[in-house]
């Protein structure tokens, strides 16, 4: 058995720090549902995406979120593509997407984060986090500037309305879209999203070593109540690991009910798999072992892939490093006895049940 590698999608055969890997990848899904057709504005896409978030184009620096970075872009971006070819593949011919409607979903996907990044000039002083509350209204206008300006400015209005079905500054309820096809992209590419951080191998390690950090500056791990006083959400790198399963619990509903369920066409392109699920359902069960475990964050020992904005991580990155190093001396090295590794999490993992039965009756 190959272990999945920490910058592979949820195949393992999908680098989703490469835009050429993840662009080759959707132009095999896109050809295979509309083989006369050109994957061009497609592979455009991509390429502009990347370079922008290298800080390649003009007016925009480089992306500083470790989180919010490329790698997450592109996984999304994969995830959505998968959803979009389940879809299509449960439809009627008479109830399908088609392929301008694919590429919109695409789109939609590879621009729905780019309001972390920052204006030269303008915004030099500022850090991408600290949009975060705002950003998908940022990722509205580059969306429809990037529409305009290649030709497919009919889908502009339409777009900066979809792309809040990714975000919270718009319920989707409220969302406003000219015909119901555009929601059903909405909920594909939001739910790809939550599906593809949280199934993300060092998911677990991003959130403690960089997500806190955006949390921080983002003023999100501490808020003030209606009177004022200041109340504490996250307290730690570990406080935000601890309360990843808290979070699971509400993103399972907003699958279910916000969403309508879009998640599950994942197991129509896996062919009755959903890989997603499965990989999300690990790393959940793992935050609660390390909850169990007086959180001893020396038990999450990946290393996630180095990426533009990665290089700002909390504080405690380093020791979350050092306590990993400690707890191999104490019990060794799991890497090399893996068979042996946790006995008791692989009893949990036996009497704790499947998840996603939960997910489909929440």
């Amino acid at each position: 058995m190959q272990f999945r590698r920490n910058n592979y999608d949820v195949t393992n055969t999908v680098n989703v720090t490469d835009s050429i890997s993840v662009g080759d990848a959707i132009e095999n899904i896109f050809l295979n549902l509309f083989p006369s057709a050109r994957a061009g504005t497609l592979q455009s896409a991509i390429n502009h995406i990347s370079r922008l978030f290298r800080g390649e184009l003009p007016g925009y620096a480089a992306c500083d979120t470790g989180y919010h970075d490329l790698q997450h872009t592109l996984d999304v971006t994969l995830a959505s593509a998968r959803l979009l070819d389940g879809y299509e593949r449960s439809q009627k011919k008479s109830d399908s997407l088609g392929e301008e409607l694919f590429i919109f979903g695409i789109l939609l996907a590879l621009f729905h984060d780019s309001g972390y990044l920052r204006r030269r000039g303008v915004e030099d002083n500022r850090h991408g986090a600290e949009f975060t509350l705002v950003h998908v209204s940022r990722s509205e206008e580059l969306l429809k500037n990037y529409l305009l300006k290649t030709g497919m400015g009919t889908l502009a209005e339409s777009a900066a309305q979809v792309v809040h079905y990714t975000g919270y500054e718009i319920p989707a309820g409220r969302v406003q879209v000219p015909v119901p096809a555009y929601q059903t992209i909405g909920n594909l590419v939001a739910s790809a999203d939550i599906l593809a951080q949280m199934s993300d191998r060092c998911y677990l390690e991003k959130c403690h070593d960089r997500l806190y950090t955006e949390f921080v500056l983002a003023g999100i791990a501490r808020k003030l109540d209606e009177h004022g006083k200041e109340q504490v959400v996250f307290a730690s790198p570990k406080d935000l690991v601890i309360k990843t399963p808290g979070f699971y619990r509400g993103a399972t509903r907003r699958l279910n009910e916000t969403l309508n369920g879009a998640y599950r066409y994942a197991d129509k392109h896996f062919g009755g798999q959903n890989l997603y699920l499965e990989a999300l359902e690990k790393n959940i069960l793992f935050a609660e072992y390390v909850a169990a475990n007086n959180g001893d964050i020396g038990m999450l020992q990946r290393i996630p892939p180095k990426t533009p904005g990665s290089e700002l991580t909390s504080d405690e990155a380093d020791d979350r490093k050092q306590q990993v190093e400690d707890r191999r001396k104490r019990i060794g090295d799991r890497r090399q006895n893996t068979a042996q590794s946790y006995p008791d999490l692989l009893e949990r993992r036996q009497n704790t049940g499947d998840r996603r039965l939960v997910i489909s009756s929440e």
